[in-house]
């Protein structure tokens, strides 16, 4: 192991939870037995992704409450849940009654902006406010107040026959401290610091350097510094990094051409900021164990975390996703220093 690198102490995996959009409770059951895989194994925490009017899981809270009836160890995480999409009041409800539901498991993800497609879906999100949303940071600090337990009304007591409380139940209260930002920009770093959230970083930040900047793993880093700069806790404040990662230590000749063609389709994208936005992507890794925690270990940002959810990949069968995650826990973790969770 790199001297520079810390030893991994979580790690965890992330999935998107396909399914066909004529037999959608297969996929659903694969996504579970995916987590409950993870746990067998010892990872310490399962992500689910969010996809609305797409064939992936559009409704995390609902699968992540099934999950927790069917694993008694492991965390539970969204990356994310675009909150553009939500009434933070109604979510911090459905996150505290699994939270409670799961023993004090569920890490949320969160993250802002408008919703994906807007213009053709806000006459049926918000037909009637849909100028007037906002879906900036205060979107995110409305669910930060309920969870954490901030009055979300003034009216409390007994009417009749019922018994009011002033603020969101049920109440959990761990739950606050595990409420993640996931962004990929510096201003996004530096106000989930502010604000006392932990932070996801994935495969994808913003350029915001010189127009010249190519270098996805120092702007990552940057984002960690800034973050850990603003939060109350400094350096053991929690970043958790998601690149996609895919050992090859037990996969067939045929899994390994799928794997490397996959991984060469999507380089190109990596080599320069794309669109507007000047999106920049981490290149994925693929190889044997030994070689991805080589490259891991020279990876700047990677050298500065100990927690990651490593992506899997979208589009691949079942049976990889078994062979991946079961070299991911007894192959990579290992090189990387981890130990598993029993």
């Amino acid at each position: 192991m790199s001297p520079t690198s810390r030893p991994l102490r979580k790690l965890g995996f992330l999935t998107i939870g396909l399914f066909e959009g004529d037999d959608p409770g297969r996929g659903h059951e694969t996504t579970l037995e995916i987590i409950e895989l993870g746990e067998r194994l010892g990872f310490d925490s399962a992500w689910v992704r969010h996809r609305h009017l797409q064939y992936g899981i559009s409704s995390p809270v609902a699968v992540l409450a099934a999950a927790s009836q069917r694993t008694r160890r492991i965390e539970l995480g969204t990356a994310v849940i675009p909150l553009g999409w939500e009434n933070p009041l109604r979510l911090a409800e459905d996150l505290a009654t699994v939270d409670i539901l799961s023993g004090g498991r569920l890490n949320p993800g969160v993250s802002v902006g408008p919703p994906m497609h807007y213009d053709q879906v806000k006459e049926a999100l918000y037909p009637d406010t849909s100028g007037a949303e906002d879906f900036g940071y205060e979107r995110v600090r409305r669910l930060l107040d309920f969870v954490r337990g901030k009055s979300a009304t003034d009216f409390s007591g007994v009417e009749g026959f019922e018994v009011f409380s002033d603020r969101v139940q049920p109440h959990s209260p761990g739950l606050g401290r595990r409420l993640w930002y996931g962004g990929g920009s510096l201003n996004s770093a530096e106000w989930a610091g502010d604000h006392g959230m932990n932070f996801l970083t994935s495969s994808v930040v913003k350029a915001e350097g010189p127009d010249d900047t190519r270098d996805f793993a120092e702007i990552q880093l940057s984002h960690i510094r800034a973050f850990r700069a603003a939060h109350p806790d400094g350096e053991s404040a929690r970043v958790s990094q998601g690149l996609v990662v895919i050992p090859t230590d037990s996969a067939s000749p045929e899994q390994r051409a799928k794997y490397e063609e996959f991984v060469a389709k999507r380089l190109p994208r990596t080599t320069s900021p794309q669109g507007p936005a000047r999106l920049l992507f981490a290149p994925d890794l693929v190889g044997s164990s030994d070689e991805i925690a080589e490259r891991l270990h020279a990876h700047a940002a990677f050298r500065e975390i100990d927690e990651v959810a490593f992506a899997l990949p979208f589009t691949f069968e079942h049976e990889d996703y078994v062979q991946i995650l079961t070299d991911t826990a007894t192959k990579l973790g290992p090189a990387l220093g981890w130990r598993p969770g029993t």
